[in-house]
């Protein structure tokens, strides 16, 4: 009966660990699921080893309880949430580098630089803020000037009459020799 607790124990310590380790090294896995990853690959040795199948299945399946309930807390309690996975931290506030929390993640620049390319994001000025999230992906909002332009912009833009929104028939113009309105001389 002692192997539960020292199940339950190794999944907390591993976990604390990684969460130490940063988020480079897990940077699709949450801390909890990469520790029993390598659990359960760990225990499926032991068999083999000491001859002993039932410790090692029972084993795994106190590491999946252990990470069942340990989301079960995530969701429940905020602060444990912090304490396991952590929180985001942000890299880029308005268009400048927040370097000194790039060197608490131990994130290089460059490293920065190349995750903001392949976002597709050439210049770390057209950056409102950035993120680095618990899993070690990039979140990020671009400036208004570097967003791309939606439906709701175009929207707007044609309710403020900036544009023209009668349609008119460009052959109906032809046959007529003319124009059903004035146009600019600058732009006819």
């Amino acid at each position: 009966m002692d192997w539960i607790w020292k199940s339950i124990l190794l999944v907390l310590i591993g976990m604390i660990l990684l969460r130490i380790a940063g988020r480079k090294s897990i940077s699709q896995m949450s801390v909890a699921t990469t520790v029993i990853i390598i659990s359960i690959g760990t225990t499926i040795v032991q068999p083999i080893a000491n001859h002993e199948l039932g410790k090692a299945i029972g084993s795994a399946a106190v590491f999946i309880l252990t990470l069942l309930l340990v989301e079960q807390l995530q969701l429940k309690f905020n602060w444990f949430e912090k304490l396991m996975s952590g929180k985001s931290k942000v890299v880029v506030e308005d268009g400048k580098l927040n370097l000194p929390n790039l060197k608490r993640m131990r994130f290089s620049v460059d490293q920065l630089e190349m995750q903001l390319r392949e976002k597709g994001i050439t210049s770390i000025a057209d950056l409102e803020t950035a993120t680095m999230e618990p899993n070690g992906q990039l979140g990020y909002v671009l400036k208004r000037h570097a967003r791309p332009v939606t439906i709701g912009d175009l929207e707007a833009l044609l309710k403020q009459g900036t544009w023209p929104t009668e349609s008119k028939d460009l052959f109906q113009e032809v046959i007529q020799d003319g124009h059903s309105r004035p146009i600019d001389s600058k732009i006819q």
